[in-house]
């Protein structure tokens, strides 16, 4: 059985539905096992298809699957009005205001953001890892869901499961580098007495540019994926076991 993980805010929206899956209720196996959603990872493909195609159902989709993008840590939203091809476009935030075309992001340790203007009936999906949420992809979103008629006074979001700061270890280099981009995240570094390098703190910093964009109905839904392994895949859990490969997660939304 899907067992997603649902936003009050998100919930409470007439004509909206989301969920920010977890692994339980797919039909993969072995190191995917699960709800893996990756089309880009080695497993299965009819697999990963089929565990799209049961979020897609789960939550009222009437094209048969979940539309994603190729995902590059960039800061590009896009709007579409149906599902793409086999030649996906090259973007971080997917936007629609299609009813019933289930669009989202897939992740295993970035954060994911769902956003909806209900009154509008536009919904998005974001993939925000370090690099898109330093470069500005919230912003990114939010003006893409503008610009097709929605209002930022009315829009609702929420953060779901990413990697949490106790388990995002980085280097110096790393923390130069945000600093750089990003004078003002100094206070989402933190040195673990246990550790000589820094940790950062990915939600945090997502949901104080979510604030600073200002949006003012947020909810935090950001459980740690490289904690619970029942529940999330997890990229760095992965790489600390040197295993070949990962699943991803996908945290969808869909105008009813």
């Amino acid at each position: 059985m899907l067992q997603p993980i649902t936003a009050s805010n998100l919930a409470a929206l007439d004509g909206i539905r989301h969920g920010f899956f977890t692994r339980p209720g797919g039909v993969s196996d072995g190191i995917y096992a699960g709800l893996n959603c990756g089309l880009g990872s080695s497993d299965d493909a009819e697999r990963v298809l089929e565990n799209r195609r049961r979020i897609s159902d789960a939550l009222g989709g009437t094209y048969g699957a979940v539309v994603t993008l190729y995902q590059e840590h960039g800061t590009t939203a896009l709007a579409i009005n149906a599902p793409a091809d086999s030649n996906l476009p090259k973007a971080d935030a997917v936007v629609t205001s299609t009813p019933g075309l289930v669009i989202g992001v897939l992740t295993a340790d970035c954060g994911p953001l769902l956003f909806a203007d209900s009154e509008a009936k536009i919904v998005a999906a974001a993939h925000a890892g370090w690099r898109g949420a330093v470069g500005g992809i919230i912003e990114s979103t939010l003006a893409e869901m503008e610009r097709i008629g929605a209002k930022r006074s009315r829009i609702a979001a929420a953060l779901g499961p990413c990697i949490s700061q106790a388990a995002y270890e980085v280097g110096a280099e790393f923390e130069a580098g945000v600093l750089e981009r990003d004078p003002t995240s100094g206070p989402f570094f933190a040195m673990s007495a246990a550790a000589a390098k820094p940790h950062f703190d990915l939600p945090g910093y997502i949901l104080s540019r979510l604030q600073t964009a200002g949006v003012t109905n947020i909810v935090n839904e950001a459980r740690c994926t490289h904690a619970d392994e029942s529940l999330f895949f997890s990229y760095r859990r992965t790489t600390q076991r040197k295993e070949p490969d990962y699943g991803r997660q996908i945290s969808a939304i869909v105008v009813a």
